[in-house]
């Protein structure tokens, strides 16, 4: 990543809602958009003139398979936007499509992007309250990410949960070589990522 030592340290912080005023990150462009759309349309652009650029999000939709070809959608009801989950898993990023399509943990861990567009869905949010970070069991749509391990006796908590989906939305923002866009769909994490991040 072009960004420097001190992004990954403050991805980690910003997640938790502890960040301090974002440090220089020299030509690594990191924004924050508030429109959904103009995030789609940057990335699209990046991936004409760079390659290599996705739209990747959180487990924060249901996987609903329709029509004979049986796409998978993600209907983000977000500035009027529907989008599709990655149609393939294997191989996701380089395959025929993938550029209008959302990919999910599971397509793009260990890969490298030139630009990611991140949406943090609602499964992460703030509390207006106090500033506290936590998460939304209810909108969190991984069966595996949730379920308990009976096996070994362990019920995971929803504190337990905040950690992982927290670490998740870690690896998604740190996928992008050149950049990292983000749209955060729940409105007071959005307002406080705001007050930390270069808004377009």
């Amino acid at each position: 990543m072009l960004a420097g030592d001190k992004y990954i340290p403050f991805v980690k912080e910003l997640l938790r809602g502890q960040a301090d005023e974002s440090p220089e990150f020299g030509e690594y462009e990191f924004e924050l958009f508030d429109d959904l759309g103009s995030m789609i349309s940057t990335i699209k652009q990046k991936d004409e003139e760079h390659g290599l650029s996705r739209v990747i999000a959180g487990y924060a939709w249901p996987w609903n398979s329709k029509g004979p070809k049986k796409r998978h959608k993600i209907d983000i009801d977000e500035d009027g936007v529907k989008l599709q989950w990655n149609g393939v898993v294997k191989d996701w990023i380089n395959s025929p499509g993938s550029v209008s399509e959302v990919g999910s943990i599971h397509t793009v861990q260990g890969y490298d992007l030139n630009y990611a567009g991140v949406i943090i869905g609602r499964d992460l949010r703030m509390d207006p309250s106090d500033g506290a970070v936590y998460f939304d069991r209810s909108n969190y749509y991984d069966k595996k990410g949730k379920e308990n391990n009976k096996k070994l006796g362990i019920t995971y908590t929803d504190e337990d949960i905040l950690q992982y989906v927290q670490n998740i939305y870690s690896v998604l923002m740190t996928r992008g070589i050149r950049g990292t866009y983000l749209y955060v769909c729940d409105e007071t994490l959005r307002e406080y990522m705001r007050s930390k991040i270069r808004t377009r």
